[in-house]
């Protein structure tokens, strides 16, 4: 801030109290006393009487402001010393002033009861440039800034603990420091990312955990990197002692359900606590695999199911707490897009707690070099989030902060950060050396006391317990774990769990009722298609709708966003929720689904699906912002926590999702064999070659069939609407739950060739393969058999339309990739029992599409007896074409191929001998 001295600042004083004379209300509250006080000692206006003790009391006022915004600089937040940055903005000098001019002017002055404004000044400073450092001066909303002024200067801020917290806090950090003692000694060299350093965070959870549930909080959900994590997961989550020296021990490896598992810091975990208060919490620690910060959003959206009831969500229910790492959060782009999802309607869970466990380096990383900005907070500023620096030694700062924190969420339903400023003890992990980097930041760490150590010195120092009664909490400790330790090695080794026998199969998903009543479906679409009388819609939007009315008769043309919302209202009559977001999603990429319509005249919302009498389920659908990897993150965790339904996410086009492959690889492909999770979370893709270009054509369906093992995902094509809603009404019930990856169609979403009729929807169920309708009742004149997924069938079928002879060849549709049908192609094999050759189309390049996947399976299911062999485009870097006319040279050559007379290929692949085809499923 400027300092107010000189002409400038005097002819702005000038002009602010002539706006003040004209106007009282058109000056800052601040401004209005300043002035007021100024005509009760001067009887006039700035420049006559005592124009210099009044630029004085406008110094002083600017004093007190700037103590608010950057007394956190002159807290000593670093446990090892380092001294703050302080700022010129909180000394008198920089404002013109002395110690005399502040005992000269009266608190009144500044709207304080102080007697003089030194007491005032006196009195901030011990308040924000204390122990802990208050950064919420740039926070926009000024109802916040003044309830934080209010709390913190009012004294209503409890910001000190009772001799009886202090011991209960001891107690704490003593179980903290004496687990990580025991296990560097009994476990030498062993990875465990210990907490040391950043102690205090555990009796911080503790806080928040226990001052959420007063405010009528029934869950807790928490989710964090590996640092502490042992430590969280024993004194927050009440992990036995014994499981983990199990792990270290690796006694576990056959005994858990979880076949491959996961390193015991990446584990989650959930329990029941009775909190000292008696209010009884579900507590819960996200898994997540190593990769920073990507937990974040998951988290989120575990948090927002979790706080469902009955058909209305209850924020106060659940707590979402985030604990970051100091380089991680300025670092990972996944912090920035959580965080702007924080008060968006379709994402917003009323508030996280987000603790940095600020180590001061980030593995051999100093801070000049992993951030641009002074604090590792600095980015929650952008999305107005108040931050708490504070010392990790001063558990008291630490724990009320936490209080205060807590307080701000339940009084406003936003975002809160403390920044717990502390050290790592050791290297990146027990076997790591950090002084070969931080030479002499280590020495410094080497001499200096544990968080534990420092609080008890305080409370002897206080009077408040005896060095002896320290000591014996530290040796209770130690001989408690001891005991277990010894225990468990006395019992021997565990009996293994049996295993079952590896097939190396997917599992088909359990086939149950897709079909809905005929009149149920109609009683759904005239739903959809009625709104409120004086709700006016587009125009051009009425007769497209209206036609679904006719498309459910006995005309049929039933097309993809028409099945969609059918299979959608369907779900919620049977008491299935169902949640769809992404990008543009509401009304489609392709202006397909419109599932939110818009009044022409009052901008207002009507969202049919919403209205459905008897619906027993709810429906939420939400454009997301320009985000992939929080979004489907968020969707996926939702689907964790809400088994009750289905949870879709749409990519805008379907390459978009490369953005996201963390959240694929690390969380959806592999969640289960890590941590025994569940999610059926459904992604949908659109996918198809039309001349769109390389970023437009693609979902890159290779790299999820690549991932597909052990049942882990369910990968599909489908190339009719009917497909497509007995698919989704099957996700919503299928058992195991697994994610469904859904390629979509984009010239196939109104293609009439491609729409089905009201009883495709009524009876049946979803085909994992679809028998080429125009050969298969002549199976012996076959001699082709194609076989494809998606929309090249349907170019297929327009050639054979336009007369291109080719009775020779069968096209059958392979709607679901993974797990692989192999039953259901052999039996189409022997169904064309006169076939010579076997050919898998495709549009994508050799090197990506299904190919690879596809062909060892295909010789396994044709007994390896029958040339396989590949039509499709040639191996590419890049995925499609960028001019149309290439495209289209390419399509129609794939189509010719396909088609043309037996014996002007070549095979690619056969076989020799016959393996048995029951080793063929993937």
């Amino acid at each position: 801030m400027t300092p107010i001295t000189g002409a400038f600042n005097d002819a702005f004083i000038a002009d602010m109290y002539e706006r003040f004379r004209e106007n009282p209300e058109s000056v800052d509250a601040s401004w209005r006393q300043f002035f007021g006080f100024a005509q009760s000692i001067a009887g006039t206006a700035p420049g006559i009487t005592d124009e210099s003790l009044l630029r004085k009391v406008a110094a002083a006022a600017a004093l007190v402001e700037d103590i608010r915004h950057y007394g956190h600089l002159a807290v000593r937040l670093d446990p090892l010393g380092t001294p703050p940055a302080g700022a010129q903005e909180l000394t008198p000098e920089y404002h013109g002033l002395t110690a005399r001019d502040l005992d000269r002017i009266p608190g009144s002055a500044l709207g304080f009861s102080d007697a003089t404004a030194a007491d005032v000044v006196q009195r901030l400073r011990g308040i924000y440039a204390s122990t802990i450092g208050f950064d919420v001066e740039h926070i926009e909303e000024e109802a916040e800034r003044d309830w934080f002024r209010k709390v913190l200067e009012g004294g209503e801020a409890r910001l000190t603990l009772t001799p009886d917290e202090k011991k209960i806090v001891l107690a704490r950090l003593t179980e903290v420091d004496g687990l990580e003692r025991f296990l560097a000694r009994a476990y030498v060299g062993k990875k465990r990312f210990s907490i040391e350093g950043t102690d205090t965070l555990v009796p911080m959870l503790d806080a928040a955990i226990e001052r959420a549930a007063i405010s009528g909080a029934r869950h807790a959900v928490v989710g964090m990197a590996h640092r502490g994590r042992l430590n969280v997961l024993a004194h927050i989550l009440n992990k036995p002692y014994a499981r983990i020296f199990e792990e270290f021990e690796e006694k576990h490896a056959k005994s858990d359900a979880v076949d491959t598992g996961d390193v015991k810091y990446h584990l989650g975990a959930s329990t029941t606590r009775t909190l000292p208060s008696g209010k009884v919490v579900e507590l819960e620690l996200v898994p997540n695999p190593s990769h920073l910060e990507f937990v974040n959003p998951v988290l989120e959206g575990v948090a927002r199911a979790l706080q469902r009831t009955n058909g209305t969500r209850d924020e106060s229910s659940v707590l979402p707490i985030v604990v970051h790492g100091d380089a991680a959060f300025p670092g990972e782009g996944v912090v920035a897009e959580t965080l702007n999802l924080s008060r968006l309607r379709g994402y917003r869970v009323g508030g996280t707690l987000h603790i940095i466990v600020n180590n001061q380096v980030g593995f051999t990383t100093d801070p000049q070099d992993a951030r641009s900005t002074y604090y590792s907070s600095d980015l929650a500023k952008g999305f107005e989030i108040p931050i708490f620096h504070v010392n990790a030694d001063d558990a008291e700062a630490c724990v009320a902060a936490v209080w205060l924190a807590i307080s701000y969420r339940t009084r406003f339903g936003k975002d809160v950060l403390i920044d717990l400023v502390g050290y790592r003890r050791h290297g990146h992990n027990e076997g790591d050396e950090p002084a070969y980097t931080q030479p002499k930041l280590y020495d410094r760490i080497k001499a200096h006391p544990t968080p534990r150590e420092v609080w008890a010195k305080r409370l002897i120092a206080d009077g408040i317990i005896t060095e002896e009664e320290s000591k014996r909490l530290a040796d209770a400790m130690m001989q408690k774990l001891d005991a277990i330790h010894t225990g468990l090695k006395s019992s021997g080794p565990q009996t293994p769990a049996q295993e079952s026998e590896e097939t190396g199969r997917a599992p088909a998903p359990k086939q149950t009722s897709t079909a809905v009543k005929a009149e149920t479906l109609i009683t759904v679409n005239e739903r959809l298609l009625a709104w409120p009388s004086d709700f006016a819609p587009n125009p051009k939007l009425v007769k497209p709708l209206e036609r679904r009315r006719a498309a459910i008769g006995d005309e049929g043309g039933i097309d993809w966003g028409h099945a969609e919302a059918l299979a959608f209202g369907s779900l919620l009559l049977d008491g299935t929720s169902v949640r769809l977001t992404g990008q543009d999603t509401a009304r489609g990429t392709f202006s397909h689904r419109h599932a939110v319509l818009h009044d022409v005249k009052t901008g207002a919302e009507f969202i049919p699906l919403q209205h459905l009498p008897s619906a027993k389920g709810t429906f939420e659908i939400y454009n997301s912002p320009l985000s992939e990897t929080a979004v489907l993150a968020f969707e996926y965790g939702y689907s964790t926590a809400a088994p009750d339904a289905l949870v879709l996410w749409e990519a805008q086009f379907g390459d978009f999702a490369n953005v996201a492959q963390p959240i694929i690889d690390q969380f959806m492909a592999a969640d289960r064999a890590k941590w025994g999770q569940d999610s059926s979370v459904v992604m949908l893709l659109p996918h198809g070659y039309e001349g769109q270009g390389p970023e437009h054509s693609s979902a890159r369906l290779e790299r999820f069939l690549q991932l597909a093992a052990e049942g882990n995902l369910r990968v599909a094509y489908p190339t009719t609407p009917a497909q497509y809603f007995h698919i989704l009404r099957r996700q919503a019930h299928v058992d195991p739950r697994r994610p469904l990856i859904l390629m979509q169609p984009k010239s196939l979403l109104r293609l009439p060739e491609a729409a089905s009729r009201l009883a495709d929807l009524a009876t049946g169920s979803f085909q994992p393969v679809l028998d080429d309708p125009a050969r298969s009742p002549v199976p012996r004149e076959v001699k082709r058999l194609v076989l494809c997924s998606g929309k090249l069938y349907y170019d297929l079928a327009a050639a054979r339309a336009n007369g291109t002879a080719a009775k020779h060849a069968a096209v059958v549709r392979v709607e679901e990739l993974y797990p692989w049908p192999h039953e259901e192609i052999a039996r189409i094999i022997d169904r064309y029992g006169g076939i010579e050759e076997v050919v898998w189309a495709q549009e994508e390049p050799r090197n990506m599409g299904a190919w690879s996947f596809v062909w060892p399976r295909l010789r396994a299911s044709t007994g390896n007896a029958i040339p396989i062999r590949y039509i499709g485009r040639p191996e590419r870097a890049s995925p499609a074409e960028g001019y149309h006319t290439a495209h289209a040279e390419q399509q129609a050559r794939i189509v010719t191929e396909v088609l043309a007379p037996s014996g002007t290929g070549r095979e690619a692949g056969a076989g020799t001998g016959r393996a048995k085809r029951e080793a063929g499923r993937g």
